[in-house]
């Protein structure tokens, strides 16, 4: 399990590394005016979509229903099942794009209150709509990911994300060395997405499921079987993207205040990089290990699953908490801080990305409790979780906004996301009870002490080089924060090792050995 995880971090880690570069090109050709706002609304709302969608989510409401039918009816009518799956999901989905572009004022009036009665209102529509052919290539990716991951091949649909992103920064750079106004620059980026969105469905048709009898023949059907998988993953769906949503209630209340969107939205990019190397990899791989130890009554098996994956969040969570909150500023000045993006965004970006920070480990969190729920096919509970979150995100933010701006913001946001762990720590608690083995009560506490070392290691070195990071030029910049980055990330390593929580030298061969088997 841990070496799906690891494969589906790893690819993950490449995307998001690649979406910094895209969004530092973005940062550099839009700025953080009424242009880049009206732009990153547009592009929020496809990104939620595609991540609600495609980054482990389906697996929630896929992988349970794909791998019953395997089991209780054969591999052929597993294989019908996700034929009829991609049909229908394609076709609902075309047709969602169709009503969306035409309700398009309405839904970005909904996102953006604050741009009602400027100019940058229509801009946003027009973003929106040039973005809205995206969603007649997502239904098919989807489907695909999710039969794929049921399966267990998690190299291609890790993966397949990164053909996105390097579309989108070819089309930058063309921009960049073009050098139009951003009206323009944000007109042709808009209509790029949906040629990436393409471009990474033909990625994934080169391995088809269909090739292999796994998702055959393709049908439009809405029969029992798909409205009852529908009835299950729409919420499941919906609650996998929890944190998108809760960053979208956000960007509602911070619309009335100029660039608060850009900011909370650059801030924003960093919290994912952790949280899609640790919450997704752990929504992809955790439900179908823990589909297969509830369905076969293994126990056992359920507490490894479970344990692990408690270890693996909070081992890699923890000191990327710490290290977001005390490099704030020097990471958001050397990622965005250039051409259009000034010093002064960096330090509301910076003070934006501290606080968001403060809820990562809830965001985590809910990425390791409710693959326990998806896993006994109960959607509702995680979507009632992230809707209470969000409506407190919202309650929270109207206050806090008011006073404090896109700090406020930020601070609603991660209020939201504690409380949407905490209710699904509550319900699982209540209702089936979660388990961890005697290894995991013993290297938690040894974790959070190593992190808490690391951070401490980290403050005393960043406040000796922060007089020199401000003023220094960006190679320097960039090799200060490097050395940073490294030295924290070494010294928690070894403070793992001598606490006896992992043992390098064998985890490195238990993957190699694995990895051969595989």
């Amino acid at each position: 399990m841990i070496r799906h995880i690891l494969t589906v971090s790893t690819g993950t880690l490449a995307s998001r590394t690649l979406g910094f570069i895209r969004d530092a090109l973005i940062a550099a050709l839009l700025g953080a005016g009424p242009i880049a706002d009206a732009f990153l609304v547009a592009f929020q709302f496809i990104n939620v979509t595609r991540r609600s969608f495609t980054e482990g989510a389906l697996n929630a409401a896929l992988v349970p229903h794909y791998l019953r039918v395997r089991e209780s009816e054969g591999a052929v009518a597993a294989a019908a099942f996700a034929g009829r799956v991609l049909g229908s999901v394609s076709l609902i989905l075309i047709g969602i794009a169709l009503v969306l572009t035409l309700l398009m004022p309405l839904v970005i009036t909904v996102l953006a209150p604050g741009f009602v009665g400027r100019e940058t209102l229509q801009f946003a529509i027009d973003d929106a709509r040039l973005m809205m052919p995206y969603f007649a290539f997502v239904g098919p990716s989807i489907v695909m990911i999710g039969v794929l991951n049921a399966e267990h091949r998690f190299m291609l649909t890790a993966f397949s994300p990164v053909l996105f992103n390097v579309t989108m920064i070819v089309v930058l750079v063309v921009l960049l060395v073009w050098r139009r106004d951003p009206l323009f620059s944000a007109t042709v980026i808009a209509g790029a997405v949906g040629v990436a969105g393409c471009l990474q469905m033909l990625i994934l048709i080169q391995r088809r499921p269909w090739r292999d009898g796994i998702a055959t023949p393709i049908r439009i059907s809405f029969d029992p079987q798909i409205r009852g998988f529908l009835r299950k993953g729409i919420p499941g769906m919906v609650a996998n993207a929890g944190p998108q949503f809760l960053i979208v209630a956000g960007a509602i209340i911070a619309s009335s205040t100029p660039a608060a969107v850009s900011w909370l939205y650059f801030a924003n990019r960093l919290i994912e990089l952790p949280l899609g190397m640790v919450g997704v990899a752990m929504g992809t791989v955790l439900v179908p290990e823990l589909t297969r130890a509830i369905r076969s009554g293994d126990r056992k098996a359920l507490m490894q699953a479970e344990s692990r994956g408690a270890e693996l969040a909070t081992a890699l969570v923890l000191p990327a908490t710490l290290g977001l909150i005390l490099l704030s500023e020097p990471i958001i000045r050397v990622l965005f801080e250039r051409g259009a993006f000034t010093p002064a965004d960096t330090v509301a970006t910076a003070q934006a990305l501290s606080i968001l920070a403060l809820g990562l480990p809830a965001h985590v969190l809910v990425k390791v409790l409710a693959p326990a729920f998806f896993a006994r096919e109960d959607t509702k509970t995680p979507l009632a979780a992230t809707l209470l979150g969000i409506a407190t995100a919202v309650v929270c933010g109207l206050f806090f906004g008011h006073a404090y701006g896109a700090s406020g913001v930020a601070a609603s946001i991660s209020l939201g996301a504690w409380f949407c762990a905490a209710v699904l720590a509550w319900r699982g608690a209540a209702t089936f009870g979660f388990s961890i083995d005697a290894t995991a009560r013993r290297r938690l506490p040894r974790i959070a002490m190593c992190a808490a070392a690391m951070g401490a290691m980290l403050f005393l070195a960043e406040s000796f080089v922060s007089p020199v990071t401000a003023t220094a030029g960006f190679a320097a910049q960039i090799t200060i924060l490097g050395g940073l980055v490294a030295a924290g990330v070494s010294f928690y390593g070894l403070l793992l090792d001598l606490f006896g929580v992992v043992s390098w030298g064998e985890a490195i061969s238990n993957l190699r050995d694995g990895g051969l088997r595989g």
